[in-house]
């Protein structure tokens, strides 16, 4: 298991430094000029070159890269231009609302879709199996915003059940659970329908199975059999999508994390990128890329626990 772990970490390394080179890319090119962002648009030329000085910016762009690799190495991302704050303190205090958020999509989105393609693939065929994926493509298919608009103007604005604006406190909270409720709700529809249907292919795979039909032929109960036999070697496959949707959930906490007011790196991200402050920006796009990495890191391990042959390899 440590190998398995420290070999994805090798592998990511590579990725990482490609990050680094497109978001370093990325925001040299935008439009925008973070002198005259730092000193203001009322400053004479003279204080805007003075800036431009300070920070290096007219130094080619090879030395500015491996100079912000310098600092990124040392921990130092640079400081707000807007806030004058660390780009550090920044992300620290954006980062706990947008764990909060992926963890309360996750929570219920996972176990729920692996539980409706499991009784899609058992009753296939039935008004239930039409029914789950009708709803998978439904989710499939509606865009993020859409199913965040629809959801503030029902059950925020028309039912008046729950506050759509703004986190309301910690997720343990009373106010903060039904602050992040309808975010939460949004981001994991889009997460069940790929779940779902990814789980019931697996699972009509695997109940055709020879162990399958050895465990029926020993007379065990239907649930036991689909359960302890059928489930849990069709739960690989689920795992790896998982992995593979988290860029796709990740982006669509920004959007997510917009519409609502949500207070967290997706949001952060979206106002550094219009506000033009570049050294934010960058620092966001390197942490929702470290978060794409755990979250793979952390796919691969249950991979490997699922199935022990992934460790020999």
């Amino acid at each position: 298991m440590i190998e398995t772990v420290a070999n994805r970490l090798l592998l990511s390394i590579p990725v990482l430094f490609g990050v680094l080179i497109l978001g370093f890319a990325l925001v040299t090119l935008a439009p925008g000029d973070p002198a005259r962002v730092m000193a203001g648009p009322a400053a004479p030329p003279e204080v805007v070159a003075q800036i431009r000085d300070r920070m290096g910016l007219d130094d080619p762009v090879v030395v500015q890269f491996l100079r912000y690799l310098g600092r990124v190495a040392e921990g130092d991302l640079g400081r707000s231009l807007i806030s004058n704050r660390t780009v550090t303190a920044e992300l620290g205090a954006a980062i706990v609302p947008t764990v909060e958020l992926m963890v309360a999509c996750l929570v219920w989105s996972i176990p729920l879709g692996i539980a409706m393609g499991t009784l899609a693939a058992v009753w296939r065929g039935s008004i239930v199996d039409r029914i789950i994926m009708t709803i998978s493509v439904a989710g499939v298919s509606l865009p993020i915003f859409f199913i965040c608009l629809v959801l503030i103007q029902v059950v925020g604005v028309q039912w008046r059940l729950l506050p759509f604006i703004g986190r309301g406190g910690p997720l343990w909270t009373v106010e903060g659970l039904r602050h992040i409720a309808l975010p939460a709700l949004s981001l994991g529809l889009i997460f069940i329908g790929p779940v779902a249907r990814m789980t019931r292919s697996s699972v009509l795979e695997v109940l055709r199975l020879d162990h399958v039909r050895t465990a029926r032929a020993k007379g065990l109960s239907e649930r036991r059999v689909i359960l302890r036999h059928g489930l849990r070697n069709a739960l690989i496959p689920v795992v790896t999508l998982i992995g593979l949707q988290a860029g796709y959930l990740l982006g669509g906490a920004v959007v997510t994390e917009t519409i609502f007011s949500y207070p967290g790196i997706g949001r952060l991200a979206v106002g550094a990128i219009l506000s033009s402050d570049f050294p934010l920006a960058q620092g966001a796009i390197l942490v929702l890329a470290l978060a794409f990495i755990l979250i793979n890191l952390i796919v691969d391990v249950l991979y490997a626990l699922l199935d022990p042959r992934v460790q020999r390899r």
